[in-house]
């Protein structure tokens, strides 16, 4: 990738998913060939990314222009350095979950395996158009065509349940796109004249208190993956899709789309500076509160380990949230960190919880007792995973947190810090009992016997990988805290 520009560093690394799509099929018959051809794709895109990270971190702002669609309506690519930490961490992590999806899919025989990888190349090349989109209008539309390509994911068994499930995340996310990210979309453009995504923000001076605000709820409750308070439901109920997909869903690229958007919205639409002066904290900290605190109550009561894990997620995406709640820089540096580092944690969750169904065919919390003496890879990256949910060192998971405290300290935004407190309290309550039921608890006397031992080579590896990669990223944090403060200005 070296001989590439910068700027062809960026169409390629949008390109090569969706090329790779059209490819995949052509082995239908020959799966090895085809899941050689996932990881190939997967490579490629992860060193594109990567070649145009040094130009990132020297001031670079790699860029290529598509079309011009109508006057202020560009398809175009940008990558500043908030894009860039997203499409890094997405594009890493597609290379360990295609690993992953190789022991998954064969070890389940799960049906339709050449559309799923199909799917899941033309939803990580929607994820670098979001990652790197220059303006509102290219962000909404590979927005949009995120949706759409997980939706055959989520339905993937094709059963009754699969189904609703389905209609449920189809109805909630292309609803709240529609009805309220596009009107607030097109307010923009009437506000500010453009719709490019500017340091700084392009709002300011625009519009009076009462309309930023509004807009900001348009654009908050608009970006549905997100998964924001009352409109999480369709996540939990896509936890019926295989567990790649699940991990696709909360790790790698689509709720983390949600709150990438919010951020960059927040940082290059609004602009920080303005939300502060016209006194929008309050009412974004208490929505964003109340996410974390009722989510994790739920969690508290899950059985089903993948709904646990569904409902945790959306207690800790809004952190992202409550890290832009706060509006102090290192608030932020704190929320683009958490994107990175709850995406490595969590999957490393959902990769053992597929491992657990692969090998045991375990799903509920209440049937592990003593799995860890079976499974000790998978229950031991379980346990990094939920050391890192809970934000205690060594692992990725504090260093987000910890800013983000350390933000609300600053502005004396006492609720912020409660919530940060009570939460990671919350946190400990619904992850350390698995911990301790798997390692500390005799075997079953009577029923399920855990005769099997660890799932197949390639789900063991991954999940080791990336429980690895959380306790590397607390040591070795330098490249996403640089592109982190990057994105303030620092």
């Amino acid at each position: 990738m070296t001989a590439v520009s910068p700027d062809g560093l960026v169409a390629v690394a949008v390109a090569a998913p969706f090329v790779g799509a059209l490819v995949i099929p052509i082995f239908h018959e020959r799966p090895n060939l085809r899941e050689a051809v996932t990881l190939a794709t997967a490579a490629v895109l992860f060193l594109a990314v990567l070649g145009a990270l040094g130009p990132v971190l020297d001031g670079g702002r790699p860029q290529a222009e598509i079309i011009n669609v109508a006057p202020g309506l560009e398809l175009a690519f940008r990558v500043e350095p908030l894009g860039m930490l997203f499409a890094l961490v997405a594009s890493a992590l597609w290379i360990v979950n295609s690993i992953y999806s190789i022991g998954y899919m064969r070890g389940n025989n799960e049906p339709r395996q050449t559309s799923y990888y199909v799917c899941f190349a033309v939803a990580l090349g929607s994820t670098m158009g979001v990652a790197f989109a220059k303006n509102l209008f290219t962000l909404f539309l590979f927005y949009e065509a995120l949706t759409l390509s997980t939706y055959p994911l989520v339905i993937h068994r094709r059963n009754a349940e699969a189904i609703r499930a389905g209609r449920l995340y189809l109805t909630l996310l292309l609803g709240t796109s529609l009805v309220l990210f596009l009107p607030a979309i097109l307010a923009t453009y009437a506000l500010a004249g453009t719709l490019d995504f500017r340091p700084g923000g392009i709002l300011a001076g625009k519009a009076s208190s009462a309309t930023v605000g509004i807009l900001l709820a348009l654009y908050l409750f608009g970006i549905g993956k997100a998964a924001v308070m009352p409109l999480h439901f369709w996540l939990p109920a896509a936890m019926v899709a295989p567990t790649p997909v699940s991990a696709l869903l909360h790790a790698v690229a689509v709720v983390k789309a949600g709150v990438f958007a919010i951020v960059k919205v927040s940082v290059m639409t609004f602009g920080i500076d303005t939300l502060a002066v016209l006194g929008q904290s309050p009412w974004l900290t208490a929505v964003a509160a109340t996410t974390v605190l009722a989510a994790s109550l739920v969690a508290l009561r899950q059985d089903n380990l993948k709904r646990r894990l569904a409902y945790s997620t959306v207690s800790q995406l809004s952190y992202v949230v409550l890290g832009v709640a706060i509006l102090a820089p290192i608030s932020l540096v704190g929320a683009a960190m958490h994107i990175a580092t709850h995406a490595v944690s969590k999957i490393t969750l959902f990769f053992a919880a597929g491992s657990l169904y692969t090998a045991a065919h375990l799903t509920e919390v209440s049937q592990l007792d003593g799995i860890g003496r079976r499974m000790p890879w998978t229950m031991g990256a379980f346990a990094i995973g939920s050391l890192a949910m809970i934000g205690l060192p060594p692992t990725a998971g504090f260093l987000g947190k910890w800013l983000m405290l350390t933000g609300a300290m600053e502005t004396a935004n006492w609720l912020a810090v409660g919530v940060i407190v009570a939460s990671t309290v919350l946190n400990a309550g619904y992850f350390l009992p698995i911990v301790f039921r798997a390692f500390f608890r005799p075997l079953p006397a009577h029923g399920h016997a855990h005769k099997a031992g660890e799932a197949p080579w390639p789900i063991v590896v991954a999940l080791t990988a990336t429980a690895a990669g959380s306790v590397a990223l607390f040591f070795a944090p330098q490249i996403p805290f640089t592109l982190a403060q990057l994105m303030i200005g620092r």
